[in-house]
């Protein structure tokens, strides 16, 4: 069984955040239990598992992701990674849809190499600061947002230089977010971007995500409302780092990105 690791929303290999990818030829997922032991073999944030859906469904393949540790709802990086597989070995082309935890997802495919992503935008609800997180991400925190079925709180700080500067208590963060904490300011003047971001989920075995495509979905409509812009490029300032455009599209995102395959291997610890 091939296997392969993508970095995504990257522009070259080691950057961005790698995703682990399994295109399955059965017609079902095997057991959970042999997915979660791939994914905590593979190791990294997200393994992505797809397998093809019969013709003339509302989806072409089904898709699943699952961290080390556990099953999440929903992972950009790792569907765009997913996306760049399909497309790259010729799968795939144009727009592939998946049925997913979250619902229906798309991709589509571009002449330039980069993907965009379809994704739901998370509704954001103003949300008083929790007490505590201020000391446990060790800044200040100028407001507060809660991201409906995301799971994540959005917070607000006062700069790119107090993002980037940041180094939290993970334990602390735990009990702050169903999913995880997700910190943002606007861009440094003159900077490519528009805003920055940075993504700890302690609670689903990640102290910090590189890059995190879902995240976006919650940081488009915040930073849309705030620059007047309904497209925007944010930068998610990890030590790896990773662009991603997003255009916001009512309750839709979407979110587009570049991906590079560093790893094609052969998985032998078959089903």
């Amino acid at each position: 069984m091939r296997i392969r690791i993508v970095d995504a929303f990257a522009a070259a290999p080691f950057t961005g955040n790698p995703a682990g990818v399994l295109l399955l030829d059965t017609p079902h997922f095997p057991s959970d239990d042999w997915l979660q032991h791939v994914a905590a073999e593979v190791n990294l944030s997200e393994t992505a598992f797809a397998h093809p859906l019969p013709a003339g469904g509302g989806a072409d393949w089904a898709l699943r992701w699952f961290t080390p540790v556990t099953e999440v709802d929903m992972c950009g990086h790792a569907t765009l990674a997913t996306a760049h597989v399909l497309h790259t070995t010729g799968t795939a082309s144009g727009t592939v849809r998946f049925t997913a935890r979250c619902g229906t997802l798309t991709t589509t495919a571009h002449e330039d190499g980069t993907l965009t992503l379809d994704f739901p935008t998370a509704p954001l609800s103003p949300a008083p600061v929790p007490e505590g997180v201020a000391g446990a991400l060790g800044a200040p925190v100028l407001s507060a947002h809660g991201t409906g079925p995301l799971g994540d709180l959005l917070l607000e700080l006062a700069d790119e230089t107090t993002v980037r500067g940041l180094t939290p208590d993970f334990r602390g963060l735990l009990a702050h977010a169903r999913r995880g904490v997700v910190v943002t300011a606007a861009a440094d003047p003159g900077a490519e971007y528009d805003f920055v971001s940075r993504g700890f989920f302690p609670s689903v075995g990640l102290d910090e995500d590189p890059v995190t495509g879902s995240a976006h979905t919650a940081l488009a409509p915040f930073w849309s409302a705030r620059l007047g812009r309904d497209e925007l490029t944010g930068l998610q300032a990890s030590a790896r780092s990773g662009l991603v455009r997003t255009a916001l599209r009512g309750d839709r995102t979407l979110l587009t990105g570049t991906a590079v395959t560093v790893i094609d291997g052969e998985l032998l610890a078959t089903v």
